[in-house]
C-alpha cells in the first residue's frame, strides 16, 4: 500500500509497536510522543495519515487534531483513545466531531488498525482525483 504515516501517543511500547506495524505493512512512519511535537512533525513532513491518541502530556490529541486539521492540504487522521470505556467514547466521538476521520477505541487488534488506515487513504486519494478532474 505505502504513504507515509505519523503517529502520535506518549505510551512508548505502543509507539514503537504501531510504527513497526505500519512498516511492515509498507508505509514510512514518523512518530511524537506528545501533541506538540506531532503538530511540527506534521508541518514538517507532510505524512498521508496521522494516528494520535487523544489523552496525552502537553498537548492533547484533541489539540493535535485542530491544529492538523487547520492546515492548507490536511492530512487524514485517525483518534485512538484508551480513556475508559464512557470517558473514551466521549473523547472519540469529539475527535470525530473536531475533524477526525475515523476513530478507534484502544485496546485494538493492528491489523484494524492498517485495515482503517488503508481505506482512510483510499478515501484521500480517490477525493484528490476527484478534485484534479
Amino acid at each position: 500500500m505505502g504513504g507515509k504515516v505519523l503517529i502520535i501517543d506518549d505510551d512508548p511500547a505502543l509507539l514503537r509497536l504501531m510504527s513497526m506495524a505500519f512498516q511492515a505493512a509498507g508505509f514510512s512512519t514518523v512518530a511524537a510522543d506528545n501533541g506538540r511535537k506531532g503538530i511540527r512533525m506534521a508541518s514538517a513532513h507532510r505524512p498521508d495519515l496521522v494516528i494520535t491518541d487523544i489523552v496525552m502530556p502537553d498537548i492533547e490529541g484533541i489539540g493535535a487534531i485542530r491544529a492538523i486539521k487547520g492546515a492548507k492540504r490536511p492530512p487524514k487522521v485517525i483518534a485512538i483513545s484508551g480513556a475508559g470505556r464512557s470517558r473514551g467514547a466521549d473523547y472519540l466521538s469529539w475527535a470525530k466531531h473536531l475533524g477526525a476521520d475515523e476513530v478507534l477505541a484502544k485496546p485494538f487488534r493492528m491489523s484494524e488498525l492498517l485495515k482503517i488506515s488503508q481505506s482512510v487513504i483510499a478515501a484521500k486519494s480517490i477525493n484528490a482525483n476527484e478534485q484534479e478532474g
